[in-house]
């Protein structure tokens, strides 16, 4: 993900700054590379050496410091980032961006980089409103300068609106977005996650252990490569995954609907829903009390998503068609199988009896047969790399077919 990159963090002098420490945090787990430099108002709020300890760096804080100057660090700072994030981005530090002022270690380091800018806002919301500040983020727009607005909340003032810094994870997730090559850009994606859950009564229903993690993880890889990305998702406990268009449906009926409705208007569909194949025939009206020692309760097939999705590309071969075999006995036969019936482009099959793939994990290890019949094994991967195969196969699919 950030693996080899340099992240420069900006600190400004506002409460959320404490923040930051978390944001540091999560930057350093991405495997990236951490410079922080803080404004001097910043340093009244949190400490320096907070984030040297974080990131095994100096701190920049003196544009006058002898030691950290006597290379011109500013000026090597700014060349060696692969992008610079503020965070969190006061008024007063917008506007001095705005404005072309650098009178300061931070606003120095803005004019000479040459990188991208993540400029995260945080401030009172009578003051993230006013016209002048409105003014100011409009014209680092114009400037190409990437804005997370802030979020809706309760404020450290204790008044209520828009100016919450927001939330570190998601501006992890931006990052990762805009270091990673925009290799999908343009691209229309839909994305299938998590399971369905079909009732027999108001409280009870049958499902299956898929938790969605595969589902979001694709998801979350396509809207790093610049897909406008669509994840239709089962009941699951997962976040929606940020920068997508999320839906949330509950049976296979409600997702059939949902995927069908969107489908024609896609480039790219991958199924990685463990939608049901089965339904009760009947949903009692009121919960079934426990009077009887056995109850008996007739299911009916589930419509094939799959399979409509296939029937309908035609000879056209669009759009690119990808599914999952989640099996526990021959794997290669019974995916490959599901493969031609379905009319598929390539199956991702994986062995849920295999340790570490499966519903409920973060790895998976699986194979990739193609329409040739060609079966690619990949080794034991978190999902998100899982994910980042699958979308390679893709991105090649895309380049034979371009018209």
């Amino acid at each position: 993900m950030l693996n080899g990159k340099s992240v420069l963090l900006g600190i400004s002098g506002g409460i959320a700054a404490y923040k930051a420490a978390e944001l540091v945090r999560l930057l350093v787990k991405d495997g990236a590379s951490v410079h922080v430099v803080m404004t001097a108002n910043a340093q009244q709020f949190i400490a320096p050496l907070t984030f040297q300890a974080l990131t095994g760096n100096p701190v920049g804080t003196d544009l006058f410091n002898l030691e950290y100057e006597s290379q011109i660090g500013h000026i090597h700072l700014a060349r060696a980032a692969d992008l610079v994030i503020l965070a969190p981005a006061t008024a007063n530090l917008i506007a001095k961006i705005a404005a072309g002022i650098a009178d300061d270690y931070l606003t120095t380091i803005l004019l000479a980089t040459t990188v991208p800018i993540l400029v995260c806002p945080a401030m009172n919301v009578k003051m993230y409103e006013n016209r002048i500040t409105q003014r100011n983020l409009a014209s680092l727009r114009e400037f190409n300068t990437h804005l997370l607005e802030p979020e809706v909340g309760e404020l450290a003032c204790k008044e209520e609106g828009a100016g919450r810094l927001i939330d570190p994870s998601v501006i992890v997730e931006t990052a990762r977005r805009l270091l990673t090559p925009a290799s999908l850009e343009g691209k229309r994606i839909l994305v299938s996650a998590g399971p369905t859950w079909e009732p027999f009564d108001p409280v009870r229903f049958i499902s299956n252990p898929s938790s969605g993690k595969m589902g979001y993880a694709l998801a979350s890889v396509a809207y790093r490569r610049a897909a406008e990305v669509y994840l239709v998702a089962g009941p699951s406990s997962l976040p929606p995954p940020h920068g997508v268009h999320f839906e949330r449906v509950t049976t296979a009926h409600e997702m059939r609907d949902v995927i069908m409705g969107h489908a024609p208007q896609m480039d790219v569909i991958v199924m990685a829903a463990a939608v049901g194949d089965y339904r009760p025939i009947a949903v009692a009206p009121q919960k079934l009390k426990k009077l009887q020692d056995e109850v008996n309760v007739t299911l009916v097939k589930n419509p094939d998503i799959l399979g409509h999705l296939g029937a309908s590309r035609g000879v056209s071969g669009r759009p690119i068609l990808i599914g999952f075999a989640a099996e526990t006995e021959n794997l290669i036969e019974n995916a490959t199988a599901k493969l031609i019936q379905k009319n598929l482009d390539f199956i991702v099959a994986n062995n849920l009896t295999q340790a570490g793939s499966g519903f409920g994990c973060d790895t998976n290890q699986v194979k990739i047969i193609d329409r040739e019949g060609i079966v690619t094994e990949l080794p034991p991967l978190t999902k998100e790399e899982v994910a980042g195969r699958v979308f390679d196969r893709i991105e090649a699919l895309l380049h034979i077919t371009e018209p």
